[in-house]
């Protein structure tokens, strides 16, 4: 079994992805962490070599991170690829949502590529809130409430939808 977490980027994926999984007692698999595994930082994929290219490692990662199980945490962008969208349809996907006064200071590092501003990040955000609304099964917000707290409430509505002798 295998539960998607999508959201925009400083969403907490991969904070709570690790808690979840940890809950769960399920493996997990970042395919951004992946990625910066394999090809080096993503910030520097972006500047050397475009968005087109990194898009293209993304898939990949989705891809390989798709044939496991567990729990999976996407890119902000991974589910742009209609392939992607395909292959999460009948999978259960939560989306992770934040408030803009709680992403400023989760965006400090500065490393991520198409993110300047908290302006730029809403307007990515705007630009794709439908597209995640769609693919989800489950949404919680994530601005305020401790990882704990969240991952719990994810884990039970996971459990909840599965018959017992195959959870997560």
């Amino acid at each position: 079994m295998l539960l998607v977490l999508i959201g925009a980027p400083a969403a907490g994926k991969s904070r709570i992805g690790k808690k979840l999984a940890r809950t769960l007692g399920v493996p997990f698999v970042d395919t951004d962490t992946e990625i910066v595994r394999q090809h080096g930082p993503i910030s520097d994929l972006f500047a050397t070599h475009g968005e087109a290219h990194f898009r293209t490692l993304e898939r990949v990662a989705v891809e390989h991170a798709l044939t496991g199980t567990g729990v999976v945490a996407f890119g902000g962008g991974a589910v742009l690829d209609p392939r992607t969208q395909s292959d999460i349809a009948s999978l259960p996907v939560v989306l992770l949502t934040v408030d803009p006064s709680a992403v400023a200071g989760r965006l400090a590092n500065g490393k991520r590529p198409l993110i300047s501003s908290i302006e730029s990040w809403q307007a990515l955000v705007d630009s794709r809130r439908e597209l995640y609304e769609s693919l989800a099964d489950f949404s919680i917000d994530t601005s305020h409430r401790p990882t704990e707290v969240i991952a719990t409430e994810i884990a039970q509505w996971a459990r909840a939808r599965r018959p017992q002798k195959d959870t997560l």
